[in-house]
């Protein structure tokens, strides 16, 4: 019988996985705990494929000097527009956490400045120098219980800020407060039951939770299914009786469907029957001006401060799909 040969993890693999069970035993939420946390974790602590737990320091380091150390120390490259990935959803969290700090060399520096520098927190510098030793479990214990900040991204406390949206059929469901969605919650309580009684809705998006409400049976009857690397509209509407499928988009900082939008949108719903109307829904009159020579022809304007009217730019009829209609251009 063939013995299988089995590969010794590299001094730099074993370290990842190391940082990994840190943050792990930290419980800190999933999204943290990935390779790219790991690596951050590991630059902020100073530490390389050769060196000891009990040898890390707190090297103060801005985001490029961190992604260099991914890749000098762990050969892991990330690509120069993934700058933001890091900071937005790794360092900021850490930092929220208590788990780094940002600019104690000078806390009046600007959040957007380019010369933003993070640091360890002097708490978890001690406990990562026991990693691995007989006091890691007692320190860890201790760690926990005095860590208060540890838990600001517990998601029973991100739930606690919500805005309650019922639905056409009488069902509620709870949007992230803020953003978009208060303009979202206005299409579903207003919008739907004027202009589309009757419609279904399939799926609600939220700015805090990509999936707020999906029906995804349903989807799977028009012929779609839920394309996470697509960019789905913030609603969807289905109208049995027309079989139409009412695609809006809630503006608050976000565009329009333009014709950029409009084209990306008929190829991501290209496989339902369904015919396709265009929504964009903005809070006020004001709001809308700011995007008016962006929206497509062919689409429909909703605005919430005037809720029983619709703006219908041009095109051959009102709230309807253009299937087989030519491809209209914006002048």
């Amino acid at each position: 019988m063939a013995r299988q040969v089995r590969r010794k993890r590299t001094p730099a693999a074993m370290k990842i996985a190391d940082a990994l069970g840190i943050l792990a035993a930290l419980k800190v939420p999933r999204e943290q705990q990935n390779d790219r946390a790991a690596l951050t974790l590991l630059a902020l602590l100073g530490m390389t494929p050769s060196k000891q737990w009990a040898e890390v320091d707190a090297p103060m380091l801005g985001i490029t000097e961190m992604m260099d150390h991914f890749r000098k120390h762990f050969a892991k490259k990330y690509a120069p527009n993934t700058r933001e990935t890091v900071r937005r959803f790794t360092v900021h969290q850490f930092v929220q956490m208590g788990l780094a700090v940002a600019n104690p060399d000078d806390p009046r520096r600007p959040v957007n400045s380019p010369d933003n520098r993070y640091q360890i927190a002097p708490t978890l510098l001690r406990l990562a120098r026991d990693y691995g030793s007989a006091r890691w479990e007692e320190s860890l214990r201790g760690f926990l219980q005095t860590s208060e900040a540890l838990h600001r991204l517990d998601p029973r406390e991100r739930k606690m800020v919500l805005t309650p949206v019922t639905l056409p059929d009488g069902r509620e469901l709870k949007l992230t407060a803020g953003g978009q969605n208060e303009v979202v919650k206005k299409v579903v309580e207003e919008f739907c039951p004027r202009f589309t009684p009757g419609g279904v809705v399939v799926y609600v998006g939220d700015t805090g939770d990509k999936q707020r409400h999906l029906e995804a049976g349903y989807l799977g009857r028009l012929g779609l299914s839920m394309d996470e690397h697509g960019k789905m509209p913030d609603l969807l509407v289905h109208l049995p009786e027309k079989n139409w499928l009412v695609l809006i988009e809630a503006v608050t900082s976000h565009g329009p469907i333009g014709l950029k939008r409009h084209n990306e949108l008929k190829d991501l719903f290209k496989t339902t029957k369904a015919g396709l109307v265009f929504v964009t829904a903005f809070l006020t009159r004001r709001a809308m001006t700011k995007y008016l020579p962006e929206i497509a022809w062919e689409t429909e304007v909703w605005i919430a401060e005037a809720p029983s009217h619709i703006i219908h730019f041009n095109g051959e009829r009102f709230l309807g799909p253009y299937a087989g209609v030519p491809e209209s251009k914006e002048h």
